[in-house]
Protein backbone atom coordinates (compact mmCIF):
# COMPACT_ATOMS: atom_id res chain seq x y z
CA UNK A 1 0.00 0.00 0.00
CA UNK A 2 1.60 3.55 -0.57
CA UNK A 3 1.70 5.80 1.90
CA UNK A 4 -0.30 8.49 0.05
CA UNK A 5 -3.36 6.13 -0.42
CA UNK A 6 -3.57 6.10 3.82
CA UNK A 7 -1.57 8.37 5.50
CA UNK A 8 -0.62 11.63 4.90
CA UNK A 9 2.64 12.14 2.57
CA UNK A 10 4.38 13.88 4.94
CA UNK A 11 4.85 10.77 7.40
CA UNK A 12 6.92 8.93 7.24
CA UNK A 13 7.61 5.03 7.39
CA UNK A 14 8.49 4.97 10.73
CA UNK A 15 5.07 6.19 10.99
CA UNK A 16 3.04 3.77 9.13
CA UNK A 17 5.15 1.29 11.00
CA UNK A 18 3.97 2.55 14.44
CA UNK A 19 0.66 2.59 13.36
CA UNK A 20 0.40 -1.09 12.42
CA UNK A 21 2.24 -1.78 15.95
CA UNK A 22 -0.52 -0.11 17.73
CA UNK A 23 -2.98 -1.48 15.61
CA UNK A 24 -1.77 -4.62 16.47
CA UNK A 25 -1.38 -3.64 20.17
CA UNK A 26 -4.96 -2.90 20.09
CA UNK A 27 -6.59 -5.57 18.61
CA UNK A 28 -4.87 -8.17 21.41
CA UNK A 29 -6.49 -6.09 24.07
CA UNK A 30 -9.80 -6.13 22.88
CA UNK A 31 -12.28 -7.42 19.21
CA UNK A 32 -11.64 -5.40 16.37
CA UNK A 33 -12.35 -5.16 12.70
CA UNK A 34 -9.69 -6.76 10.50
CA UNK A 35 -8.32 -5.94 7.39
CA UNK A 36 -5.47 -7.48 5.71
CA UNK A 37 -3.59 -5.89 2.95
CA UNK A 38 -1.92 -7.55 -0.49
CA UNK A 39 1.10 -6.84 0.87
CA UNK A 40 0.60 -9.01 4.29
CA UNK A 41 0.07 -6.08 6.72
CA UNK A 42 -2.77 -6.43 9.07
CA UNK A 43 -4.80 -3.67 10.35
CA UNK A 44 -7.68 -3.99 12.90
CA UNK A 45 -10.20 -1.12 14.02
CA UNK A 46 -13.11 -0.27 13.19
CA UNK A 47 -14.73 -0.51 9.71
CA UNK A 48 -17.06 2.55 9.59
CA UNK A 49 -18.15 2.66 5.83
CA UNK A 50 -17.58 0.27 2.63
CA UNK A 51 -17.82 2.34 -0.38
CA UNK A 52 -17.68 1.04 -4.17
CA UNK A 53 -13.72 1.30 -4.29
CA UNK A 54 -12.93 2.02 -0.79
CA UNK A 55 -12.91 0.71 3.11
CA UNK A 56 -13.09 3.58 5.98
CA UNK A 57 -11.88 2.19 9.17
CA UNK A 58 -11.07 3.46 12.32
CA UNK A 59 -7.78 2.73 14.28
CA UNK A 60 -8.03 5.00 16.86
CA UNK A 61 -4.95 7.15 16.71
CA UNK A 62 -6.87 8.25 13.19
CA UNK A 63 -9.44 7.52 10.41
CA UNK A 64 -7.49 5.94 7.33
CA UNK A 65 -9.07 5.38 3.76
CA UNK A 66 -7.69 2.12 2.54
CA UNK A 67 -8.49 1.38 -1.57
CA UNK A 68 -9.93 -1.86 -2.06
CA UNK A 69 -7.24 -2.45 -4.70
CA UNK A 70 -4.99 -2.48 -2.15
CA UNK A 71 -6.76 -5.37 -0.15
CA UNK A 72 -6.58 -8.88 0.64
CA UNK A 73 -9.63 -9.97 2.67
CA UNK A 74 -11.41 -8.10 5.61
CA UNK A 75 -13.20 -9.10 8.42
CA UNK A 76 -16.02 -8.34 10.98
CA UNK A 77 -16.25 -8.60 14.58
CA UNK A 78 -19.89 -8.24 14.18
CA UNK A 79 -22.15 -8.72 10.57
CA UNK A 80 -23.41 -5.17 9.89
CA UNK A 81 -27.24 -5.02 8.28
CA UNK A 82 -27.28 -4.20 5.15
CA UNK A 83 -28.32 -0.45 6.00
CA UNK A 84 -25.39 0.14 7.63
CA UNK A 85 -23.03 -0.19 4.51
CA UNK A 86 -22.48 2.65 2.53
CA UNK A 87 -21.20 0.42 -0.77
CA UNK A 88 -22.33 1.15 -3.91
CA UNK A 89 -24.22 -3.06 -3.76
CA UNK A 90 -25.75 -3.74 -1.00
CA UNK A 91 -23.61 -6.82 -0.54
CA UNK A 92 -19.85 -5.10 -1.47
CA UNK A 93 -16.57 -7.77 -0.80
CA UNK A 94 -12.95 -7.10 -0.60
CA UNK A 95 -10.90 -7.09 -3.71
CA UNK A 96 -10.59 -10.20 -4.58
CA UNK A 97 -14.42 -11.20 -3.76
CA UNK A 98 -14.20 -12.53 -0.29
CA UNK A 99 -14.79 -11.18 3.09
CA UNK A 100 -15.79 -12.82 6.58
CA UNK A 101 -18.71 -11.94 8.10
CA UNK A 102 -19.12 -14.64 10.37
CA UNK A 103 -19.63 -17.10 7.12
CA UNK A 104 -17.98 -15.40 4.22
CA UNK A 105 -19.99 -12.97 2.47
CA UNK A 106 -19.80 -14.29 -1.19
CA UNK A 107 -20.47 -17.86 0.15
CA UNK A 108 -20.90 -18.22 -4.46
CA UNK A 109 -18.18 -16.85 -5.37
CA UNK A 110 -17.79 -19.10 -8.65
CA UNK A 111 -21.54 -18.28 -9.62
CA UNK A 112 -23.41 -15.53 -10.82
CA UNK A 113 -25.11 -15.03 -7.53
CA UNK A 114 -24.44 -13.77 -3.96
CA UNK A 115 -25.38 -15.05 -0.67
CA UNK A 116 -24.92 -13.26 2.44
CA UNK A 117 -25.41 -12.96 6.37
CA UNK A 118 -27.24 -9.96 6.84
CA UNK A 119 -28.83 -8.80 10.03
CA UNK A 120 -32.54 -8.49 9.62
CA UNK A 121 -33.97 -4.50 10.36
CA UNK A 122 -37.12 -2.97 8.79
CA UNK A 123 -39.07 -2.79 6.24
CA UNK A 124 -38.46 0.77 5.29
CA UNK A 125 -34.92 0.61 5.71
CA UNK A 126 -34.73 -2.53 3.57
CA UNK A 127 -36.26 -0.58 0.74
CA UNK A 128 -34.12 2.51 0.88
CA UNK A 129 -31.16 -0.25 0.73
CA UNK A 130 -32.27 -2.60 -1.96
CA UNK A 131 -34.75 -1.12 -3.92
CA UNK A 132 -32.36 0.11 -6.93
CA UNK A 133 -31.89 -3.36 -7.54
CA UNK A 134 -35.10 -4.01 -8.78
CA UNK A 135 -36.26 -3.05 -12.28
CA UNK A 136 -38.99 -3.07 -15.05
CA UNK A 137 -38.70 -5.74 -17.30
CA UNK A 138 -40.63 -4.80 -21.28
CA UNK A 139 -41.63 -6.42 -24.44
CA UNK A 140 -44.00 -5.91 -27.08
CA UNK A 141 -46.54 -7.64 -25.69
CA UNK A 142 -46.55 -7.07 -21.82
CA UNK A 143 -44.25 -5.89 -19.28
CA UNK A 144 -43.14 -7.12 -15.84
CA UNK A 145 -40.36 -7.58 -12.90
CA UNK A 146 -37.12 -8.26 -12.53
CA UNK A 147 -34.32 -8.12 -10.12
CA UNK A 148 -30.19 -7.96 -10.40
CA UNK A 149 -27.90 -11.17 -9.05
CA UNK A 150 -24.83 -9.67 -9.42
CA UNK A 151 -22.82 -6.14 -10.62
CA UNK A 152 -22.23 -7.30 -14.01
CA UNK A 153 -25.62 -7.08 -15.12
CA UNK A 154 -27.49 -10.62 -14.73
CA UNK A 155 -30.46 -10.46 -13.51
CA UNK A 156 -33.74 -12.95 -12.76
CA UNK A 157 -37.34 -13.03 -13.95
CA UNK A 158 -40.07 -15.04 -14.94
CA UNK A 159 -40.12 -17.26 -18.51
CA UNK A 160 -43.74 -16.28 -18.84
CA UNK A 161 -42.80 -12.53 -18.78
CA UNK A 162 -40.39 -13.11 -21.83
CA UNK A 163 -41.85 -16.39 -23.02
CA UNK A 164 -41.33 -15.95 -26.71
CA UNK A 165 -40.12 -12.39 -27.26
CA UNK A 166 -36.68 -11.43 -28.44
CA UNK A 167 -36.88 -7.54 -28.26
CA UNK A 168 -36.81 -6.78 -24.55
CA UNK A 169 -36.02 -3.53 -22.71
CA UNK A 170 -34.78 -3.18 -18.78
CA UNK A 171 -35.41 -0.41 -16.96
CA UNK A 172 -33.78 0.54 -13.96
CA UNK A 173 -34.48 3.20 -11.54
CA UNK A 174 -31.45 5.06 -9.78
CA UNK A 175 -31.67 6.92 -6.91
CA UNK A 176 -31.12 10.58 -7.07
CA UNK A 177 -31.53 13.73 -4.81
CA UNK A 178 -35.35 14.59 -5.65
CA UNK A 179 -36.49 10.84 -6.08
CA UNK A 180 -35.75 8.25 -8.79
CA UNK A 181 -34.14 8.62 -12.61
CA UNK A 182 -35.35 5.77 -14.99
CA UNK A 183 -32.89 4.31 -17.70
CA UNK A 184 -33.73 1.84 -20.27
CA UNK A 185 -31.71 -0.46 -21.92
CA UNK A 186 -32.57 -2.28 -24.92
CA UNK A 187 -29.77 -4.48 -25.70
CA UNK A 188 -30.45 -7.74 -23.26
CA UNK A 189 -29.92 -11.27 -23.95
CA UNK A 190 -31.89 -14.23 -22.67
CA UNK A 191 -29.01 -16.33 -21.24
CA UNK A 192 -31.32 -19.21 -19.79
CA UNK A 193 -34.69 -20.42 -19.65
CA UNK A 194 -36.74 -22.64 -17.63
CA UNK A 195 -40.18 -22.78 -18.28
CA UNK A 196 -40.76 -25.67 -16.15
CA UNK A 197 -40.15 -23.41 -13.02
CA UNK A 198 -41.15 -20.38 -14.68
CA UNK A 199 -37.32 -18.78 -14.32
CA UNK A 200 -35.39 -16.98 -16.74
CA UNK A 201 -32.11 -15.26 -16.72
CA UNK A 202 -31.06 -12.03 -18.83
CA UNK A 203 -28.18 -9.96 -19.05
CA UNK A 204 -27.80 -6.48 -19.85
CA UNK A 205 -25.11 -5.98 -22.04
CA UNK A 206 -25.18 -2.30 -22.84
CA UNK A 207 -24.68 -0.95 -18.99
CA UNK A 208 -21.35 0.60 -20.26
CA UNK A 209 -20.20 2.81 -17.52
CA UNK A 210 -23.77 2.62 -15.31
CA UNK A 211 -22.96 0.74 -11.81
CA UNK A 212 -25.99 -1.45 -10.86
CA UNK A 213 -26.83 -2.42 -7.10
CA UNK A 214 -27.67 -6.12 -6.75
CA UNK A 215 -29.66 -8.41 -4.37
CA UNK A 216 -28.81 -11.48 -2.30
CA UNK A 217 -29.82 -14.65 -2.47
CA UNK A 218 -31.95 -15.80 0.89
CA UNK A 219 -32.33 -19.22 1.54
CA UNK A 220 -35.65 -21.45 1.92
CA UNK A 221 -34.58 -23.68 4.86
CA UNK A 222 -33.93 -20.18 6.76
CA UNK A 223 -37.47 -19.22 7.18
CA UNK A 224 -40.34 -19.52 8.92
CA UNK A 225 -44.29 -19.17 8.49
CA UNK A 226 -45.49 -16.08 9.98
CA UNK A 227 -42.29 -14.39 9.18
CA UNK A 228 -42.80 -10.93 7.61
CA UNK A 229 -41.81 -10.37 3.79
CA UNK A 230 -42.29 -7.69 1.38
CA UNK A 231 -42.44 -7.63 -2.25
CA UNK A 232 -41.15 -4.52 -5.00
CA UNK A 233 -42.63 -4.60 -8.78
CA UNK A 234 -44.15 -2.73 -11.23
CA UNK A 235 -47.83 -4.13 -10.87
CA UNK A 236 -49.68 -2.60 -13.70
CA UNK A 237 -46.89 -0.58 -14.37
CA UNK A 238 -47.38 0.97 -11.15
CA UNK A 239 -43.25 1.62 -11.02
CA UNK A 240 -41.65 0.21 -7.84
CA UNK A 241 -44.66 -0.71 -5.82
CA UNK A 242 -43.97 -2.10 -1.95
CA UNK A 243 -46.45 -4.39 -1.06
CA UNK A 244 -45.29 -6.67 2.27
CA UNK A 245 -47.34 -9.53 4.56
CA UNK A 246 -46.37 -12.49 6.31
CA UNK A 247 -45.11 -16.09 4.93
CA UNK A 248 -48.74 -17.65 4.89
CA UNK A 249 -46.93 -21.36 3.97
CA UNK A 250 -43.23 -21.84 2.22
CA UNK A 251 -44.52 -25.50 0.97
CA UNK A 252 -47.86 -24.85 -1.00
CA UNK A 253 -47.69 -27.50 -3.94
CA UNK A 254 -48.84 -26.50 -7.58
CA UNK A 255 -48.50 -28.99 -10.26
CA UNK A 256 -45.23 -31.02 -8.71
CA UNK A 257 -43.49 -28.13 -7.52
CA UNK A 258 -43.41 -26.17 -4.18
CA UNK A 259 -44.23 -22.72 -3.75
CA UNK A 260 -44.26 -20.16 -0.94
CA UNK A 261 -47.74 -18.75 -0.30
CA UNK A 262 -47.80 -15.28 1.12
CA UNK A 263 -50.77 -12.74 2.10
CA UNK A 264 -48.17 -10.03 0.42
CA UNK A 265 -50.33 -8.66 -2.67
CA UNK A 266 -49.24 -9.94 -5.94
CA UNK A 267 -50.74 -8.64 -9.15
CA UNK A 268 -49.89 -8.56 -12.49
CA UNK A 269 -46.42 -6.84 -13.20
CA UNK A 270 -45.32 -8.33 -10.10
CA UNK A 271 -44.39 -11.31 -11.93
CA UNK A 272 -40.39 -12.01 -11.90
CA UNK A 273 -39.78 -9.68 -9.25
CA UNK A 274 -38.10 -10.71 -5.73
CA UNK A 275 -40.20 -11.63 -2.54
CA UNK A 276 -37.53 -10.10 0.54
CA UNK A 277 -37.31 -11.46 3.87
CA UNK A 278 -36.56 -8.39 6.76
CA UNK A 279 -32.51 -8.89 6.07
CA UNK A 280 -32.90 -7.55 2.40
CA UNK A 281 -32.32 -10.55 1.17
CA UNK A 282 -34.63 -12.80 -1.99
CA UNK A 283 -36.23 -15.63 -0.52
CA UNK A 284 -38.49 -16.43 -3.66
CA UNK A 285 -39.41 -14.86 -7.13
CA UNK A 286 -43.35 -13.48 -7.42
CA UNK A 287 -44.95 -15.16 -10.20
CA UNK A 288 -48.76 -16.08 -9.56
CA UNK A 289 -51.73 -14.40 -7.83
CA UNK A 290 -55.30 -14.39 -7.81
CA UNK A 291 -56.66 -11.19 -9.31
CA UNK A 292 -59.99 -10.84 -7.74
CA UNK A 293 -58.73 -12.54 -4.14
CA UNK A 294 -56.68 -10.67 -2.04
CA UNK A 295 -53.87 -12.08 0.17
CA UNK A 296 -53.16 -15.29 -1.97
CA UNK A 297 -49.82 -14.51 -3.53
CA UNK A 298 -46.73 -17.37 -4.55
CA UNK A 299 -43.51 -16.97 -5.45
CA UNK A 300 -41.04 -19.41 -6.35
CA UNK A 301 -38.07 -20.47 -3.19
CA UNK A 302 -35.04 -18.76 -3.93
CA UNK A 303 -33.35 -22.32 -3.55
CA UNK A 304 -34.86 -23.19 -7.53
CA UNK A 305 -33.18 -20.01 -8.53
CA UNK A 306 -29.43 -20.97 -7.43
CA UNK A 307 -30.27 -24.61 -8.92
CA UNK A 308 -31.37 -22.93 -11.93
CA UNK A 309 -28.50 -20.47 -12.11
CA UNK A 310 -25.93 -23.07 -11.02
CA UNK A 311 -26.66 -24.68 -14.22
CA UNK A 312 -27.48 -22.84 -16.18
CA UNK A 313 -25.42 -24.22 -19.22
CA UNK A 314 -28.36 -26.72 -19.22
CA UNK A 315 -31.61 -24.17 -19.33
CA UNK A 316 -29.35 -22.37 -22.23
CA UNK A 317 -31.27 -20.56 -24.42
CA UNK A 318 -31.28 -20.88 -28.27
CA UNK A 319 -32.78 -18.59 -30.65
CA UNK A 320 -32.86 -20.53 -33.42
CA UNK A 321 -34.85 -23.22 -31.87
CA UNK A 322 -37.94 -22.14 -31.13
CA UNK A 323 -38.82 -25.28 -28.93
CA UNK A 324 -36.22 -24.07 -26.68
CA UNK A 325 -37.57 -25.74 -23.68
CA UNK A 326 -38.97 -28.80 -22.03
CA UNK A 327 -41.55 -31.12 -23.14
CA UNK A 328 -42.59 -34.73 -21.69
CA UNK A 329 -42.52 -38.22 -24.07
CA UNK A 330 -46.32 -39.49 -23.35
CA UNK A 331 -45.81 -43.57 -21.84
CA UNK A 332 -47.34 -46.05 -25.12
CA UNK A 333 -51.20 -46.34 -25.18
CA UNK A 334 -52.24 -49.63 -22.44
CA UNK A 335 -53.39 -51.97 -24.77
CA UNK A 336 -55.95 -54.68 -23.89
CA UNK A 337 -55.58 -58.50 -24.15
CA UNK A 338 -57.40 -58.76 -26.91
CA UNK A 339 -54.53 -56.60 -28.54
CA UNK A 340 -51.94 -58.42 -26.72
CA UNK A 341 -52.95 -61.70 -28.47
CA UNK A 342 -52.55 -60.13 -31.55
CA UNK A 343 -49.26 -58.77 -30.92
CA UNK A 344 -48.10 -62.33 -29.78
CA UNK A 345 -49.71 -64.12 -32.84
CA UNK A 346 -47.95 -61.67 -35.04
CA UNK A 347 -45.17 -62.57 -33.07
CA UNK A 348 -45.42 -66.30 -33.16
Amino acid sequence: MTRSRVMPQNNSILSLTLVIMTCTIISVLCPADTVILKQGQTITGDILAEKESQLIVDIGLTVLTIPKDKVLEYEYTEQPSAVERESNSPMAGSATGRSTRNESVFTQTNQLYRTAELKKTTIEKCVESISEAVVMVSSPTGMGSGFFINEDGYLITNYHVVDKETKIEVTIFTRVRDGFEKRKFKKVKIESINPFVDLALLKVEDLGDTKVKFACLGDIDKIEVGEKVFAIGNPLGLERTVTDGVISTKNRAFEGLVYIQTNADINPGNSGGPLFNLAGEVIGVTNMGYIFFGGLGFAIPANYVKHFVENRDAFAYDKDNPNTGYRYLQPDPRRNKSQLKVIKATEN
